[in-house]
Parts: C-alpha cells; structure tokens; sequence
C-alpha cells in the first residue's frame, strides 16, 4: 500500500500543528496535548503534512482513513483507460484488396479502443516517390476519419513512413 503516515507515539515532533476531527483549525499544540485529545475522541492522530514546521497532524479514526485511501485508489485504477498500439505495415504499391483488408483490420483495433501506428516502407526507388506513400496514409486518414483522430501525423524516419491514429 505505501502510505507514509505517522501515527499515534510514532510521531517524533515535540509540537505539531492540530487539526480537529470535525476539521475546525486548534492550532499550534504540545505533542502530548494532542495524543490526549485524540484519546478522549477514541480517536488516532495522524501526521498528514510531514514537511511543514511543525508538522500537520489531525484527529481522525485511522482504520477508515486508510480504507477511504484504498477505496479512491481502486476507483482511480478502474477509471485508468488502458490501450495498446497496433501495428499495421502496408507498402506505397498496396492493392485495392489487401487495403480494404488492412482497413478492416484498423477498424476493428480503433473500435476495441486501441491505437494503430501505420508503418509504410519504401524499398530501392520508391524513395524517390515519397508521395504515393503519402497518398496511401492519407487514404487511410480520409477512411477512418469518423471514427479516429490523427494523434501523429504522418513523418519520415529513414525508409518507414509513419503515423498513429487513436480512437475518438
């Protein structure tokens, strides 16, 4: 779990800064009045502020203190998209068949939620004729372009022409 908390006699300040159960600001107190006043509560004191001088201590019940933190971290963990890159490598001499067939398979990764890195690579002289590279990128751009957005447009690295489109 992690929490860096002090509590109770773990606390080493002689005076700290108290904030009450209900929240109300107390002030500047001994160590030893604080632990009495938590006591009378049934309550813990907790150090919430180490950094400070003195430091940040408040009255509250632990146990649920801690399981409130767990709870907000499982909820932050369920709200956490995750997602993959997909690779798809095409060529600037691609046929009508083997596109649409490439164009299915980016819809599908874009729907399941996935990004998709388009790789195409130029072989001896294509180089020269970067632009039907281009235009099959762009291709790809105009066909999916209800449903994703370019999160990298297309650049040239040494033979790969490369862009990435994620999900809407």
């Amino acid at each position: 779990m992690g929490d860096n908390y002090r509590i109770n006699r773990g606390i080493r300040a002689k005076s700290v800064r108290l904030v009450g159960a209900a929240g109300e600001q107390v002030g500047i107190v001994s160590i030893e009045d604080a632990m009495r006043r938590a006591q009378e509560a049934g309550l813990d004191i907790v150090e919430v502020a180490s950094s400070t001088d003195p430091p940040v201590c408040r009255i509250m019940d632990y146990g649920k203190f801690r399981y409130e933190k767990l709870k907000q971290q499982r909820q932050a963990r369920k709200k956490q998209k995750s997602f993959t890159i997909k690779q798809i490598r095409v060529r600037p001499k691609i046929g009508e068949h083997d596109y649409q067939v490439k164009l299915k398979h980016a819809i599908a990764f874009l729907k399941e939620g996935n990004k998709i890195k388009f790789s195409l690579m130029f072989r001896g002289r294509e180089m020269a004729h970067q632009e039907l590279g281009r235009n099959v990128l762009q291709k790809f751009i105009n066909d999916l372009a209800g449903i994703s957005v370019i999160e990298q447009r297309p650049t040239l690295q040494t033979r790969f022409m490369n862009m990435v489109l994620g999900p809407k």
